[in-house]
């Protein structure tokens, strides 16, 4: 879900946005992609992800309601902490969609209960302190940090932010359930050949990435 200000995001997220704002980008527009996607595919998770001021500005109860009737699974919204609950979550919780929490290298095990406690879905652990797409994680860090917080809950955790290559997802499948890939996914839509082209290289690409897992 595009934003103005995505604070969480390197270069080629920001980008992305500013495209699709640029373009006439609108929730509604989400909602069509969505709704499209379900027409054929009525089993394949959706999650949406991004940041609350789009919601907010939409409506959260309205926003809840057309993701829960066109078939939304889950949310990640990057700057609603637990405090927040009472904004989304809890409403999210009600409909039966999952709120997918994100975990840092700096979340300490005091903070990291009261992350899990209402998480769901899966836990989205952030593998570098920093943007996504920048920096490379330290992937014998990660794997400890994820090993820590197995031992404190039986939700899956996927592990995303600097995963570009072959040899980062074998590594990081090894230890997580779900490894999550974004800028480099991104980089090809951002190139200028075809839509069909790049529907092409982008379906090469997640099966070169999944060959490992």
């Amino acid at each position: 879900m595009p934003f103005t200000d995505p604070m969480a995001d390197g270069p080629t997220i920001q980008a992305s946005s500013r495209r699709s704002i640029k373009s006439g980008h609108t929730m509604n527009k989400t909602f069509d992609l969505v709704a499209n996607f379900r027409i054929d595919n009525k089993e394949t998770p959706i999650v949406l992800m991004g940041y609350y001021n789009p919601i907010y500005n939409f409506g959260t109860e309205a926003f809840l309601d057309k993701a829960k009737l066109l078939g939304v699974d889950g949310l990640i919204i990057v700057d609603l902490p637990p405090e927040e609950d009472a904004e989304l979550c809890d409403l999210a919780i009600m409909r039966n969609i999952s709120f997918i929490r994100l975990a840092t290298p700096t979340t300490d095990d005091q903070r990291l209960k009261k992350v899990l406690q209402k998480t769901s879905g899966f836990l989205y652990y952030v593998s570098i302190a920093g943007i996504t797409g920048s920096k490379k994680p330290d992937l014998s860090i990660v794997k400890d940090a994820v090993l820590r917080i197995k031992a404190k809950t039986n939700i899956p955790i996927g592990v995303g932010f600097g995963i570009k290559s072959k040899n980062d997802i074998a590594k990081v499948s090894d230890f997580a359930d779900a490894v999550i890939v974004g800028s480099v996914l991104v980089d090809l839509i951002a190139t200028k050949n075809s839509k069909s082209d790049i529907k092409e290289q982008i379906i090469q690409k997640v099966e070169d990435f999944a060959s490992v897992m």
